[in-house]
């Protein structure tokens, strides 16, 4: 079985820094190469990633200026891979939306990771396209959506990349974009609130700046509440893996996120409010705290006594990279076995 998975053009693979999705294609690519799947991955040239790779777009693009260049690049680059891998592959593997109406041109098996929030009109367009093997990232998303050929796969990662912490140090953390849907600035009222200091660390988008500009650098003091910036992995294991617990306030329907299994690798419980998929990952005084207002969340700071060998072993249960694998590995046979299976019917005169 020849599988090709279709990266987005704009980051790096692995990321350097941000990039949930291409943190998720990473991990899944990085896992398929070990259990000796034959895989290819289309990307652009600066991805490092230790697996056969092919590239239009020589250079990262990001954070993305314009929308509709952004939109034509992201086709253009889908189209030009879906061209060159079609008469090889058994099975393409997509991860951006523009990219899935190409599916209508190849008669190669597509799998589909929806990656976003639920959006009316995007699950209008999928709707249309209902040969294609969606998966979603949590059931939360699933639930929303109306396709025939779905299923859930939780992200995973590896947890040998982080190290589990025993010993945290009496400050809270954030990590994750400046954007008000991301809660910052409701990180910074439980910090104060529980009157314990807080790392902020992410990226702030030209989107939010004014967000970032009027509504959190007012409140960054640089020891109370402190800003670090954008962060690799090296600085989440420092970040995260000294943190008392991250907080996870979230305003918006989060499809997955990605940074709670992170923090958890960590052995660093989280504490969130129950939107989107938060239910599905984090478990009640176990790995975390779920609560409904930042008061509730920084009486959970004031009182923290989960253990955190007991928070990576959640993790490395329910979200190991490897787990992950074999869950897309049982879908991608299943394609390839229905293709087996057509490509055996006899054809109608």
């Amino acid at each position: 079985m020849k599988l090709a998975i279709i990266a987005p053009p704009f980051l790096s693979i692995p990321p350097k820094r941000y990039g949930g999705t291409e943190l998720f294609i990473s991990e899944l690519t990085a896992g398929l190469a070990k259990a000796k799947v034959d895989v290819v991955l289309y990307t652009n040239a600066e991805s490092t990633l230790n697996v056969p790779r092919k590239w239009l777009y020589e250079k990262e693009d990001w954070p993305i200026r314009n929308e509709t260049e952004s939109l034509l690049k992201a086709l253009n680059h889908t189209a030009w891979a879906v061209k060159d891998i079609a008469a090889e592959a058994d099975i393409l593997h997509l991860n951006s939306a523009p990219g899935l109406c190409l599916s209508r041109f190849v008669d190669v098996p597509v799998v589909y990771t929806v990656h976003h929030a639920h959006e009316p009109e995007m699950a209008s367009y999928y709707s249309m396209l209902p040969e294609a093997n969606y998966v979603t990232i949590s059931d939360f998303q699933r639930e929303r959506m109306r396709t025939p050929r779905i299923r859930t796969i939780h992200h995973g990662t590896d947890p040998s990349r982080y190290r589990s912490q025993i010993k945290k140090q009496p400050y809270l953390s954030f990590l994750g974009r400046i954007a008000p849907p991301k809660g910052v600035h409701l990180a910074i009222e439980i910090a104060k609130k529980a009157g314990i200091p807080l790392k902020i660390a992410g990226e702030i988008q030209p989107l939010y700046r004014d967000y970032w500009e009027s509504v959190v650098k007012p409140q960054i003091d640089g020891k109370f509440i402190e800003f670090i910036g954008e962060v690799g992995l090296e600085g989440k294991n420092e970040l995260l893996g000294n943190s008392m617990a991250m907080l996870f306030p979230i305003e918006w329907d989060e499809p997955f996120g990605l940074v709670l299994i992170e923090a958890m690798a960590c052995g660093t419980p989280v504490l969130a409010m129950p939107r989107g998929s938060v239910p599905e990952i984090v478990c009640e005084g176990i790995s975390g705290h779920i609560r409904q207002t930042p008061d509730e969340l920084a009486e959970c700071a004031k009182n923290l006594s989960i253990d955190p060998s007991g928070v990576r072993r959640y993790m490395e249960k329910f979200f190991s990279a490897e787990r992950m694998v074999r869950d897309y590995l049982d879908l991608y046979s299943q394609v390839f076995q229905e293709r087996v299976e057509k490509l055996k019917e006899p054809e109608v005169a």
